[in-house]
């Protein structure tokens, strides 16, 4: 049982680095944004496409990504997203015009959808239950260490007083990370689940005795019946009314994830310290602080997601980041106490992180049966991106006339999701796939889960 338990924890982690280039790409702009601007002489709106441009490539990587997935394996699919991530850094450095810029940072957006969906799906496909919060949320984890280690990074290349070539340092080191992700995914095992719906099963059952010896028969025997039972409908439509309840659930975690703000606030961190008079090695600084803290309460949410639940963590942070993004719009409307504006943002990362950080990509792969799974997880991820996109792009020309009242409207965005949490969310801790599947399909159970712990299993 150790060796299978430490070839899931592995397997799960090197899928969850996908995680890590995600981050690395989310945050690695924000320390470029001032030199692009001056560079492409850009505008509110150009900047506001520059780094936004990723984000419509990651809607199109998280929509097809999911027919990939269930084509190519969930395996072979991550390994093309660390090939896009590598050929996105390295294009963005040598970049000849902001053409190819943008052109190159819309691949890498298609690696991080690819990813968004990929990677917490295969580790929920491999984890038992009592560790399938922890190891999706390895993904998560991963996703705030490379937004730390791109502020980091953007800090050290910035004291090296490259001048006009800072920015391509900055955007160029990714591939590294892309490389190393591509060849450790040579050495892990493929998904039993999606091996059983391709009628693999020898190699599946191999794999789940490699993974889990003492139930690898009941667990074959538990997965192949749930397919089988699935494939009576041979091509299932993700838009059945059955499957409206998991729907709801996916879309709604997505638009409220982005409509936090949390976006906004990674890709124009140092803009927004700039807002307040903090000069660029200051923003850098304390943008190191915020990268920070984001690691440290993922850990803490990790380490609880399996006790506390889904749903309590949702509940906590947005009574938390409610509060912190209404300080925060005070400060840049009232341009008074700025002082404090550190403190809000760290505040608001740390109960973000908390929370919706820590949730949105474990319960993205769990509350879709296996059938749809890869259709469902990518509905929730492009929703995702989609609100991303949408909110990165309007965030520098709604902030061009106050920096403040986008924050006001995040906030209230906040207090709306405490109550559709509190109402509707059911909660998902220590179920098996199979079990929530069973649970939430809308011939099975009224569409809103007013029992708080409707699929709890102690």
């Amino acid at each position: 049982m150790k060796l299978g338990k430490h070839l899931i924890i592995i397997s799960a982690f090197v899928a969850a680095l996908g995680g890590f280039l995600f981050g690395f790409d989310t945050a690695v702009i924000s320390g470029t944004t001032h030199s692009l601007k001056n560079l492409f002489n850009l505008n509110a709106a150009s900047l506001g496409l520059t780094v936004s441009i990723a984000l419509w490539g990651t809607i199109i990587g998280a929509l097809f990504s999911g027919i990939a997935g269930n084509i190519l394996g969930r395996k072979n699919s991550l390994k093309i997203t660390g090939f896009l991530f590598f050929i996105s850094a390295l294009g963005c450095c040598f970049a000849w015009d902001w053409y190819s810029l943008v052109f190159f940072r819309f691949i890498g957006g298609l690696g991080v959808g690819a990813a968004s969906v990929l990677g917490p799906m295969y580790i929920a496909e491999i984890s038992p239950a009592n560790l399938r919060g922890k190891l999706v949320g390895l993904f998560q984890f991963n996703i705030v260490f490379g937004i730390l280690i791109a502020y980091f990074s953007n800090y050290i290349v910035g004291l090296l007083n490259l001048g006009i070539l800072e920015w391509r340092y900055k955007l160029g080191i990714g591939a590294a990370p892309a490389l190393l992700f591509f060849l450790l995914l040579l050495f892990i095992p493929e998904s039993p689940r999606w091996l059983v719906m391709k009628n693999k099963k020898k190699e599946a059952l191999e794999i789940l005795t490699l993974m889990n010896k003492k139930d690898a028969d009941k667990q074959f025997e538990e997965i192949t019946n749930s397919i089988e039972n699935s494939n009576q409908v041979k091509s299932e439509n993700l838009f059945n009314k059955n499957y409206s309840f998991p729907i709801f659930l996916a879309i709604s975690i997505a638009i409220f994830n982005q409509l936090s703000g949390i976006n906004a606030l990674l890709y124009y961190l140092n803009d927004i310290f700039a807002m307040a008079g903090f000069d660029k090695v200051s923003a850098d600084i304390k943008s190191v602080i915020i990268g920070a803290t984001n690691l440290l309460f993922t850990i803490i949410a990790m380490s609880v997601i399996d006790k506390i639940g889904r749903k309590k963590l949702l509940l906590t942070g947005s009574v938390g980041t409610a509060i912190c993004l209404s300080g925060i719009a005070a400060i840049l409307i009232t341009n008074t106490h700025k002082s404090l504006l550190l403190y809000l943002l760290v505040g608001y990362i740390a109960f973000f992180a908390f929370s919706q950080g820590a949730v949105i990509w474990v319960y993205l792969s769990e509350i879709f049966p296996n059938l749809v799974r890869a259709k469902g997880h990518a509905l929730g991820s492009f929703t995702h991106w989609f609100m991303c996109a949408l909110v990165s792009w309007a965030f520098p020309v709604m902030a061009e006339k106050s920096g403040g009242y986008p924050f006001v409207f995040f906030a209230v965005m906040m207090i709306v999701q405490f109550f559709v949490v509190l109402i509707i969310y059911p909660e998902t801790k220590n179920a098996s796939l199979e079990e929530i599947q069973n649970k939430l399909l809308t011939n099975n159970r009224h569409p809103l889960a007013t029992n708080n712990d409707i699929l709890e299993y102690e």
